[in-house]
C-alpha cells in the first residue's frame, strides 16, 4: 500500500544541479500551469494536469484570456493568449481534436480582411496592457502573431478553413521582409518550421538567415552583447542570441549559425541561470506581476533549448 501523503512525482534530482534550483524556484513562485508544464518536461508528470490548468484560461469563445500571456492582464480572448495556449497544447501532444478546432473558430472570429490575426484584438481596450502592444481600432494583420499559431496547427497536422488564408498571408509576410525585429524573426521561423512546402521553407529561411546576420540581429559574441544593437522599442540590454531564434537542433534556423556560435549560446544561456535558481525575463518589465509571472515562462523555455542540444541539467 503507498504511503498516505506520499507525492506522486519521483525524487528531485540533486540541489547543485541546474535542474533542481530551477526546481526550486518554479515550485516558489510559479502559477499552476507552469508547475504542471514544469513537471510534466522534467519530473515525469503527466499531460491531463498541464491541460487541466491551461483550461482555466479558456473563456466561453474558446479563445484563451486571464493574462495567460503576462504582458496583455485582464478576462478577454486575445491572439496572443490563444498562440500560448497552443505553445503549451504542443509542448505535450494534445494540439489536436475539438479543442483546436474550437480555438480555430475563435481565430476565425477576430482574423483580419485578410484573413491572418492581429496582435491585439481591440477587445483588449479598457484593460492593461504592456506600452509596446498599443491598442487600435482596426488591427492589421500581423506575423508576429499569426506565423507561430499558423505553424504549430500545421506542424500537427490541423486542417482547418481558416488555415489557408493564414498560411498564404504568412508566405507574403516571410517573403516580403526586408527589415525587421528578433521577435518577428522568430514567428517567421516557427511558420518555416513546420510549412508543408519545404523546398520553399528552406529557400525563405536561407534569406532570413542572411537578414538576420547583416541586420546584425543576433548577438553572435555573448561576451560581447553591447557590439551588437538592441531593436528600437526593446528594453536595454534585450539582446537576441542564437539559441532564440534555433531553439532546437532541427530547426531551419540552425543552419545560420556555426557551431562555435551556437556551443557560445548555449553555454551562455546556461550561465544566465540566477542565484534563486530561475531565468531572467528579458522584456521591458512594465508592472511587478508581469515580471514574476514571466520569468518562469523563461526559466522552462531556457532548460527545454538546453535538453534539446543535449547540455546537461541534471
Amino acid at each position: 500500500m503507498a504511503e498516505t501523503g506520499a507525492s506522486p512525482l519521483p525524487p528531485t534530482p540533486p540541489a547543485h544541479t541546474p535542474l533542481a534550483r530551477a526546481e526550486h524556484f518554479l515550485w516558489l513562485t510559479a502559477r499552476v500551469l507552469e508547475q504542471r508544464r514544469f513537471a510534466y518536461h522534467f519530473l515525469g508528470g503527466g499531460a491531463d494536469a498541464v491541460e487541466t490548468a491551461l483550461s482555466a484560461y479558456r473563456n466561453e469563445d474558446d479563445g484563451y484570456g486571464h493574462a495567460l500571456e503576462p504582458d496583455l492582464r485582464g478576462p478577454v480572448s486575445q491572439p496572443l493568449h490563444t498562440g500560448h495556449a497552443l505553445r503549451v497544447l504542443d509542448s505535450i501532444g494534445r494540439c489536436g481534436g475539438q479543442r483546436v478546432e474550437r480555438m480555430c473558430r475563435y481565430l476565425t472570429s477576430v482574423s483580419t480582411q485578410d484573413g491572418a490575426l492581429p496582435t491585439i484584438h481591440p477587445s483588449q481596450r479598457g484593460y492593461p496592457a504592456a506600452p509596446s502592444l498599443p491598442i487600435v481600432d482596426n488591427p492589421p494583420s500581423e506575423l508576429l502573431a499569426t506565423g507561430p499559431v499558423v505553424g504549430l496547427l500545421h506542424r500537427n497536422e490541423v486542417w482547418h478553413a481558416w488555415l489557408f488564408r493564414a498560411t498564404d498571408f504568412c508566405w507574403q509576410a516571410v517573403e516580403s521582409l526586408d527589415k525587421s525585429h528578433p521577435y518577428e524573426i522568430e514567428a517567421a521561423v516557427t511558420f518555416l518550421d513546420s510549412a508543408p512546402d519545404r523546398p520553399r521553407a528552406e529557400a525563405a529561411a536561407d534569406r532570413l538567415g542572411r537578414l538576420v546576420r547583416e541586420h546584425r540581429l543576433a548577438a553572435l559574441d555573448p561576451a560581447r552583447p553591447d557590439a551588437f544593437p538592441v531593436a528600437p522599442g526593446y528594453a536595454s540590454g534585450e539582446h537576441h542570441f542564437a539559441n532564440d531564434y534555433a531553439k532546437t537542433p532541427g530547426s531551419l534556423a540552425r543552419a545560420w549559425f556555426t557551431d562555435a556560435e551556437m556551443t557560445g549560446s548555449l553555454e551562455y544561456l546556461l550561465s544566465r541561470q540566477q542565484e534563486d535558481g530561475g531565468w531572467p525575463a528579458r522584456r521591458r518589465q512594465w508592472a511587478p506581476g508581469t515580471a514574476l509571472e514571466a520569468r518562469p515562462i523563461v526559466t522552462i523555455e531556457a532548460l527545454r533549448t538546453l535538453r534539446a542540444y543535449g547540455l546537461p541539467v541534471g
